[in-house]
C-alpha cells in the first residue's frame, strides 16, 4: 500500500518577530535578513521537492514559497493561516502581562481568546480540520508528496495532534526556514489519525 509524504516548512523570519511581537494574522512581508536566512539555507542544504505546495496566504509563507520552489505556483489555503491574535496582534509578553486573560492563555487555557481574537481551541479545530482534507484530497488524487508552507503555531499544533512520537506543541518548536517530514499510512491514518514524524527540515546535501 502506497504512503503519502508531507514536508512542513515553517516560513522565514519577519522583523516583528525577532522583536518578539506576537504576529498572527497581520501581514508583513519578510525581512531582508530572512530572505537571505532562506537563500543561505537552500544553497547550504537540500529542501524536498514535490509536485504541489500548499501555503499559508500571509506574505510571509507566499514570498518562502518563491524563494525556496520559484518553479511551483502554491496553492494558497486560507486556513493555514497563523493564529488571530486580535487586539494581541503586535505587542510583547512584556507589554501583555498584566493582563488575566493572557496569563491563562499562555499557561494553556483553550476557552481563554485575546479580545476580537481566536482561542488556541477554535484554532486548533480550524486547522486540524483543514489538514484532515488536505491529507483527503492527496490520497483521492493519489498525490504521494507535498509540502506545506505555513506558521510555527500552525506545524507545532498539527504535529502535537497528529505525530508519532507523541509531543507536546512546543517539543516541536522549529527555527524559520526550517521543518518536518511526515509519513502517512492510509490504513494507520484511517484508523487513528495519526501520521509518522521521520525527519527534520531541510536535508544535509549528499555528497
Amino acid at each position: 500500500m502506497k504512503s503519502y509524504t508531507i514536508h512542513f516548512i515553517r516560513h522565514g523570519s519577519i522583523d516583528e518577530t525577532l522583536s518578539g511581537k506576537y504576529i498572527g494574522t497581520t501581514d508583513p512581508p519578510l525581512s531582508d535578513k530572512g530572505k537571505k536566512e532562506l537563500e543561505r539555507l537552500d544553497f547550504q542544504y537540500r529542501y524536498p521537492g514535490a509536485k504541489v505546495i500548499f501555503s499559508s496566504p500571509l506574505k510571509r509563507c507566499v514570498q518562502t514559497c518563491n524563494i525556496l520552489y520559484p518553479s511551483l505556483k502554491p496553492l494558497i489555503i486560507d486556513n493555514l493561516s497563523e493564529c488571530n491574535f486580535g487586539e494581541w496582534e503586535g505587542k510583547t509578553a512584556d507589554e501583555l502581562k498584566s493582563d488575566s486573560d493572557f496569563s491563562k492563555w499562555l499557561a494553556g487555557d483553550a476557552s481563554i481568546k485575546p479580545p476580537k481574537g481566536e482561542s488556541n481551541a477554535d484554532f486548533t479545530r480550524r486547522i486540524c480540520l483543514m489538514f484532515e482534507s488536505i491529507v483527503e484530497g492527496l490520497m483521492k488524487t493519489g498525490t504521494t508528496e507535498s509540502i506545506i508552507v505555513t506558521h510555527g503555531g500552525v506545524i507545532m499544533t498539527l504535529l502535537a495532534v497528529y505525530g508519532l512520537p507523541q509531543a507536546k506543541p512546543f517539543d516541536w518548536l522549529m527555527d524559520n526556514g526550517f521543518g518536518y517530514s511526515l509519513r502517512i499510512t492510509p490504513m494507520l491514518w484511517q484508523r487513528d489519525k495519526v501520521c509518522e514524524v521521520y525527519s527534520t527540515l531541510p536535508y544535509e546535501k549528499e555528497e
